[in-house]
């Protein structure tokens, strides 16, 4: 039997980003009029994998953490400051929605443009995009602009010509959770397909589920740094372990200047209002009170806000809400609507609002919206709002159908001798 030989080698990659205070600072020092204005950022530092032909391979962590990163690097995309990379195989990356598209040129003028760019003939594309097309099965779209695409629909013909065009490697980042969920059921069907052909797979996913399920290998990510790898089951127990504070990080994190992510705050927030009442603090905790932005899905968590008055106000309404990185709105509530608050508030008084739920929605990326606004008369005010102030990472291990989880109680009733009996809900390990 022919020994596997690695697809993919990764040995002690670092990428560093240097950050500057302010767009001058950049200027000077890149023309010489000044020195180490800079601070240095290892989105990714000394990580090392090696992933065999033919594995399915997995890579977690929380935002910032590096998978998205490693995967640009393998591919080519982006460029290590130091280690070194192996590529043995065919890559056929999905990493973006719209990485390698021409938005003015329509479906099939970009199958044919993707299939140029990764070598293929004319007639060699031409062979191939009766099954291109059927897979994506967008309709007459394909002779539409893609740019007049919806999110899925681009996501089906990207992920149609990626798997369709022979490759030995394929690299998917979390494209598959724009699709519908019957389209990522086939998908995955793919996936198994390509793992009894032999083919490498390595994939990026906040769906524990389909991590534990797909992939025979994990990688754990941390901050840049690599945890560890091992089984989906041990990966996946350590990631929480590290979404609730638990899990040691190795003692070289202390030998870098490591620059960390701002608790998941949006730098470019939108706020306004009149500010007579202002948030000042803002953040959330998991359910054993430890600062996160990763909350797993079933747990409960608090939305923590502290609001400043400068003025008295009569009756303040505290309120959040929950969008999608679409943009959809998807739920939020506030103390008029749970009857939590209705008394007035004194100047120079500060109060620490929480928001305490139990998380449903799938897994995947969240924006949070805070605002405190209340009624002067008849007249509605806005007295401060922050629009997609914090990123929240939902990390799930079961993901059904939709925005959120109904929690779904399953029996199975098989009729024997006139009467009903349960079947029991079996567990694969």
């Amino acid at each position: 039997m022919e020994e596997k030989q690695p697809a993919i080698k990764v040995e002690n990659v670092k990428k560093i980003y240097k950050l500057y205070d302010k767009p001058s600072d950049r200027f000077k020092e890149a023309f010489g009029l000044a020195k180490n204005r800079h601070k240095e950022h290892y989105a990714l530092n000394g990580v090392s994998m090696e992933i065999m032909q033919g594995e399915t391979v997995g890579i977690i962590g929380t935002n910032g953490s590096g998978k998205s990163t490693i995967l640009k690097i393998i591919t080519g995309v982006l460029n290590q400051t130091e280690g070194e990379v192996t590529v043995n195989g065919r890559i056929s990356a999905l990493l973006e929605l719209g990485a390698g598209f021409n938005m003015e040129y329509n479906g099939i003028e970009n199958v044919y443009l993707n299939g140029t760019m990764m070598g293929f003939s004319e007639k060699e594309i031409d062979e191939k995009l009766p099954e291109i097309l059927k897979f994506a099965d967008i309709g007459d779209y394909v002779y539409q602009p893609v740019k007049t695409y919806s999110s899925g629909m681009f996501v089906r013909l990207a992920f149609a010509v990626a798997i369709n065009i022979e490759p030995e490697i394929l690299i998917v980042d979390e494209a598959l959770s724009v699709g519908d969920v019957f389209f990522q059921a086939k998908c995955y069907q793919k996936f198994e397909e390509f793992k009894k052909l032999g083919k490498t797979i390595v994939f990026v996913s906040h769906d524990l589920s389909s991590i534990s399920k797909y992939c025979d290998r994990v990688y754990l990510l941390n901050r840049g740094q690599l945890l560890g790898d091992g089984s989906p089951k041990e990966m996946i127990d350590a990631f929480k372990r590290v979404l609730v504070g638990q899990y040691e990080i190795p003692d070289e994190t202390e030998e870098h200047d490591i620059a960390l992510p701002e608790d998941g705050v949006n730098p470019e927030l939108l706020e306004y209002g009149t500010k007579q009442a202002e948030m000042t603090e803002f953040y959330i905790t998991d359910e054993k009170n430890v600062r996160t932005t990763a909350v797993i899905k079933g747990s409960e968590f608090t939305i923590h806000v502290k609001v400043k008055f400068h003025e008295r106000i009569v009756a303040p309404i505290f309120a959040f809400s929950l969008k999608n990185v679409k943009g959809t709105e998807i739920t939020g509530t506030n103390s008029m609507i749970e009857k939590a608050f209705l008394e007035p508030v004194r100047e120079g008084s500060v109060k620490e609002v929480t928001f305490t739920q139990k998380m449903s929605l799938q897994g995947g990326e969240y924006l949070l919206s805070l605002g405190v606004t209340g009624y002067a008369g008849s007249d509605f005010q806005v007295y401060h709002r922050l629009y997609d102030v914090l990123n929240i990472t939902v990390v799930s291990d079961k993901d059904t159908v939709g925005f959120y989880d109904m929690n779904s109680k399953v029996t199975v009733r098989e009729a024997v001798d006139g009467e009903a009996r349960i079947i029991p809900y079996r567990q694969e390990a």
